[in-house]
């Protein structure tokens, strides 16, 4: 027996899913093909389904794009008091 605990990737929990959703193979012969147990093919199932309309609900939110969002505005800022600088330094020479 194993003493330490299998990760799966999101990847493959989401493929297995959607193969038992599909129910063109039960889930015991998905669990063989995959050595994961059936309860937990069975818990993907269900999670995967209960999780399927948030995908759908608002996609804005869903992104976790938090700490690029504020790493851009900071460059745009940046940006716009540079460009204000040298804008000023070429009034000057005119």
């Amino acid at each position: 027996m194993k003493s330490t605990r299998t990760r799966h990737s999101a990847a493959l929990k989401a493929k297995v899913a959607l193969a038992a959703i599909r129910e063109q193979e039960t889930v015991p012969e998905l669990a063989r093909r995959h050595g994961i147990h059936a309860n937990q093919i069975y818990k993907w199932k269900q999670e995967f389904l209960t999780r399927a309309a948030s995908v759908f609900e608002h996609p804005a939110e869903v992104s976790s794009g938090g700490d690029r969002e504020k790493e851009l505005l900071e460059k745009i800022g940046e940006l716009t008091v540079e460009r204000d600088f040298l804008a000023r330094g070429l009034e000057r020479r005119r």
